[in-house]
């Protein structure tokens, strides 16, 4: 018999007494039933004494001192109760890790030998990729420009242009014009730091009193201007009490920013750390601005100059000097380079070309690159048509529609490349067919920064070279793809009888129907089990003259609890119940009620039916450490369901990519407080189809 406890506080301690006491604990997490006890020491828990509290549920020891504590519906209020005790915090033993703590620790391991490296990357990739979107608003106004154009209708490159088209050249200058603030307040929220004041030092220098100082003409004091008989460029140097600074203008530049926010960063927290809390607010934004702003115009902004246009005239001697082997190692770069977040120091070069030379020449074999993803999506697309997948056909088809008229590879990559290894030897054929042709007939440029999609075809030039290429790209690529398949042999067997078993299910169900002499509910009503009088039966789910019939939340093969491969719901310490392996990712209420649980994670629900009936749904096995990714929840805590409608939509490829069972369990998790629970196993079922029959 379960020894009584005074409450969760009282509980939380019996139970860290258990695991060997605060010392002994390592980390701890909790999913939506169980607390997850990593330990030094597994030897030092008592099983039986844990088993026997009031509260407790089960127990699981796992191998490598893992140890599970099952309790329920109230897991999360006894987690919070031994985080928060008292030897949990004090005397040096380690506080245990949150689920995000867990999860960026796991990530860690699998980062490079220099942590640097990683650092580095992931400061330019954190300060670009907040701006995909304007930079895709800004490229498509000059697509749209650019078509007109190409059609006679206006010339947007005239000098003499009509205040109409002046203004249209605002709308997408804005972005390019001032993408250098833009970076420079993401880089700063990137380093942990205000980023307004990052924005701030770099708009000092891009005012028009300071841009001003570049005419020569302007007659101001204490600038002088050269002309550079070389370059046809014009020089002008500012003597700032006394000091030389030179002009630019730095519109467009993205080292700049990227250089001083990294100088920012270390003169800020360290005014942080002179100055007391209390005046932060004024004074170190105040000595950060009076330190930063002239830096920048004395020093890092000729450097990122320099540095920017050492870049472009290395890249550009290798195009001029190689154009072959610099038009299909671009292409041949990009696909490894963008998973990784690793692209962005050429999209800044290519910003920077355009600023210092007035054309880039990058972006041509990009989108040979582009058209090469698009393709093998467009290969995945019809094969999904072929085999009726449907998941794959949404996803598919959605990804292609961002690629060719948004220019984004990324919803390609993610959702399907990189989880189909056979899909990148493929692409990079067409990566390579579209490169060769680039280098062959000389390569393209282009005078605006533009996502490369088929909206932005017309700013290449020459235009017929660019569109072949990327033409050669997207088929080779395609039917590389559909002709040999995304999917390994095997693979496709397996997709193909999930597929007709899914399909075959209704018809199955339909067949069963007089057997079970099930009531649909809606208008229909029930006899109550313990009153003899007549209710309404819940709508939209089930149920029998007998009991309350649990609706099957997916649809899928169905399993018996000692099959699901967890020794916690085979132990039906969260109640009897059922398993299914699910033929999709739709996964809905199987009863009407009030949803009690519903994690943020997405892999576990908790409904209570009005007659005090609670199930638990639970979306594959140890999901809880995908911490959400993959699942789309489209309900919250509280609120009230009907049997049938969606709670998550749950990406099934990726929770087996990230090694989880897929399995879905439904249990009820007060199966002691009933007559009877019994579960109905049987080959195939749709969703909504009686599973259970539960009889209070």
């Amino acid at each position: 018999m379960n020894t009584p406890t005074a409450g969760p506080g009282a509980l939380a301690e019996k139970i860290l007494r258990g695991v060997g006491g605060a010392g002994n604990v390592e980390s701890l997490t909790h999913c939506a039933t169980r607390l997850r006890f990593q330990l030094h020491d597994g030897s030092k828990v008592d099983k039986a004494a844990l088993d026997a509290l009031d509260g407790v549920m089960g127990t699981v020891a796992q191998s490598g001192d893992r140890f599970q504590i099952v309790i329920g519906g109230a897991v999360s209020n006894v987690y919070s109760k031994i985080v928060n005790l008292p030897s949990m915090s004090g005397g040096g033993t380690p506080r245990p890790q949150s689920d995000a703590d867990v999860k960026a620790a796991v990530r860690a391991k699998g980062r490079g030998r220099y942590a640097w490296v990683d650092n580095f990357f992931e400061y330019l990739s954190d300060s670009f990729r907040p701006l995909m979107g304007v930079l895709l608003g800004s490229s498509l106004i000059i697509a749209i420009a650019s078509v007109l154009d190409a059609l006679g209708m206006v010339d947007f490159r005239a000098a003499d242009k009509s205040a109409s088209w002046v203004f249209v050249d605002a709308m997408w200058r804005s972005v390019l014009y001032f993408l250098p603030i833009m970076v420079a307040y993401n880089a700063a929220k990137k380093l942990k730091v205000d980023p307004w004041v990052g924005a701030a030092v770099m708009a000092a220098v891009m005012t028009p009193n300071f841009t001003g100082m570049l005419n020569d003409k302007a007659g101001i004091p204490g600038v002088s201007c050269t002309t550079n008989a070389t370059l046809g460029t014009q020089e002008c140097v500012a003597h700032v009490f006394g000091l030389p600074m030179q002009l630019n203008d730095y519109g467009g530049q993205v080292f700049v920013p990227l250089l001083m926010v990294a100088v920012l960063a270390l003169v800020y927290k360290g005014l942080q750390r002179l100055f007391p809390e209390a005046v932060h607010l004024v004074f170190v934004p105040f000595f950060s601005m009076l330190i930063m702003i002239p830096v920048t115009a004395f020093l890092i902004g000729p450097l990122g100059i320099w540095a920017g246009n050492g870049l472009g005239s290395g890249l550009s001697w290798l195009n001029g000097n190689a154009p072959i082997v610099f038009a299909i190692i671009i292409p041949l770069l990009y696909p490894f380079l963008v998973p990784l977040g690793l692209h962005w120091p050429l999209n800044a070069l290519m910003l920077q070309n355009i600023n210092t030379i007035g054309y880039d020449f990058i972006q041509g074999p990009m989108g040979a690159w582009n058209f090469a993803c698009f393709g093998a999506t467009a290969g995945v697309l019809l094969l999904s048509l072929r085999h009726r997948e449907k998941e794959m056909r949404q996803t598919a088809t959605g990804a292609l529609a961002a690629g060719l008229f948004g220019g984004i590879s990324e919803p390609s990559l993610y959702g399907i490349h990189l989880r189909f290894k056979r899909i990148y030897p493929r692409m990079l054929v067409g990566c390579l067919v579209g490169g060769v042709i680039l280098g062959v007939l000389g390569g393209v440029n282009t005078e605006a920064f533009a996502f490369t999609s088929l909206l932005t075809v017309p700013v290449f030039s020459p235009m017929a070279t660019y569109a072949i290429a990327i033409t050669a790209s997207f088929f080779v690529s395609m039917a590389l793809v559909y002709f040999s398949d995304f999917r390994t042999p095997e693979d496709r067997v397996q997709a193909n009888a999930e597929r007709d078993a899914a399909e075959a299910a209704p018809r199955g169900e339909a067949e069963a129907a007089d057997d079970r002499e099930l009531v649909t509910v809606g208008a229909a009503t029930a006899a109550a089990a313990n009153a003899g009088t007549v209710s309404a039966a819940p709508a939209g789910a089930a149920t029998a003259q007998e009991g309350l019939e649990l609706l099957a939340p997916v649809a899928g093969h169905v399993l018996g609890l000692d099959e699901v491969g967890d020794p916690v719901f085979a132990s039906r310490a969260l109640g009897e119940g059922v398993g299914i392996e699910p033929a999709d990712g739709h996964v809905v209420a199987p009863v009407d009620g009030e949803l009690v649980t519903a994690v943020e994670t997405g892999h576990a629900f908790g409904i209570r039916t009005e007659d005090g009936v609670e199930v638990l749904i639970h979306i594959g096995i140890d999901t809880v450490q995908m911490n959400g990714e993959g699942f789309d929840v489209r309900v919250e805590s509280g609120q009230q369901v009907r049997a049938g409608d969606l709670l998550v939509e749950v990406d099934l490829d990726a929770v087996r990519a990230a090694k989880h069972p897929t399995v879905t369990l439904m249990t009820v998790t007060n199966t002691a407080e009933l007559t009877s629970v019994e579960p109905h196993t049987r080959q195939n079922v749709a969703a909504g189809t009686p599973v259970v029959t539960v009889r209070r």
